[in-house]
């Protein structure tokens, strides 16, 4: 039932969803088609798909360890913006340098930024013990803020007519493209890379090994010698620099510069993806296209049926509630006490 579930959240949400349509006065029938088969009916729309699902999947993969290690690394959206701002401030400071090692450091830079920013609530809850769940969500928008900062202000474009924008990055910056006339890009293969790398180090690693006792039994793991700060700061640390990746492949491969908005909220939506692929790397991929064609339908349903674009965010909480709720009724079951009152 365990793996059950996520397939009994999707077919729930798109009950509660034919629901909500008809109440926005839309065919039920047309929108869910609009949502999951008009998107990628075509060539251009399934290579979409994995542009969109790419950046889900770097960010879930790496999220996954800690949840795994009970490590609530809830600030993905801000290491990518991190990762982002460093891997990009790399083609900022070197514009005018045409290198095929250009490219690599970027990636190189960006999972370092994303990497130290997922270090701060490592080490604020090493040495103070504070919650990492509010201090990487807290970061989430310094980062947005910062990004703001840099665009608006030192590193906007001087010939980008005062826009809020870096330079356009140039070929040598760019993610090369996967499949010529589409987005499909470079990044697509770094997720892959990451979700092969990570199922290795899960189930053949001590590493990995010490992520799973630590998350499962934690005075198992003390009384075996594993070191509990070692895995928070190895989980913030890893989680960090691939949501760090996730935000460099979307500066060089679809939106080209940087802005003051990079991400529709990926970051967040990874957390979605990771529970719904089951913390597995495997489970991972295929929850991460499903995540990847809300995004797409939400914009196709907007274009054609005229529904608003919060409908892509109303789908995705439904599923995670749905999710949360079927794991509860999974693990326990509701009886009835001797004076009436229901308890688990």
């Amino acid at each position: 039932m365990v793996y059950v579930t996520p397939v009994l959240a999707l077919l729930l949400t798109v009950v509660t969803s034919m629901a909500l349509f008809e109440f926005l006065g839309v065919n039920p029938v047309e929108a869910l088609r609009n949502f999951f088969i008009v998107p990628i009916n075509n060539k251009y729309g399934a290579t979409e798909l994995l542009v969109k699902a790419t950046p889900l999947i770097l960010c879930a993969i790496g999220l996954s360890v800690g949840f795994r290690a009970n490590v609530w690394n809830i600030g993905a959206e801000g290491q990518l913006t991190f990762g982002a701002i460093v891997g990009g401030g790399v083609f900022v400071y070197f514009h005018d340098v045409d290198s095929v090692f250009l490219l690599p450091i970027m990636i190189a830079m960006g999972a370092l930024g994303g990497a130290i920013w997922g270090g701060i609530p490592a080490f604020l809850k090493t040495r103070f013990n504070a919650n990492e769940i509010l201090t990487s969500l807290m970061l989430v928008y310094v980062a947005l803020l910062l990004l703001s900062f840099l665009v608006h202000g030192p590193w906007r474009d001087p010939d980008g007519f005062n826009f809020p924008e870096s330079r356009v990055f140039s070929d040598s910056a760019t993610m090369p493209v996967l499949l010529e006339g589409t987005r499909l890009h470079f990044g697509t293969i770094l997720a892959l890379l990451a979700v092969f790398g990570t199922w290795i180090m899960l189930a053949k690693t001590l590493v990995g090994f010490q992520v799973k006792v630590i998350g499962a039994a934690p005075k198992a793991g003390a009384y075996a010698g594993f070191s509990q700060k070692k895995i928070i700061w190895f989980s913030l640390l890893f989680g960090g620099a691939l949501a760090g990746i996730a935000g460099v492949s979307e500066v060089a491969g679809p939106v080209g510069q940087l802005l003051p908005s990079i991400s529709p909220g990926y970051g967040f939506t990874a957390i979605i993806v990771a529970f719904l692929g089951r913390l597995h790397p495997a489970g991972i991929i295929f929850a991460g296209l499903l995540m990847a064609l809300t995004y797409l339908g939400g914009e196709t349903a907007q274009i054609n049926l005229g529904l608003p674009v919060a409908v892509t965010g109303v789908f995705q909480g439904m599923v995670l509630f749905y999710l949360l709720a079927c794991d509860v009724l999974v693990n326990y079951r509701f009886r009835f006490n001797k004076i009436g009152k229901v308890t688990s």
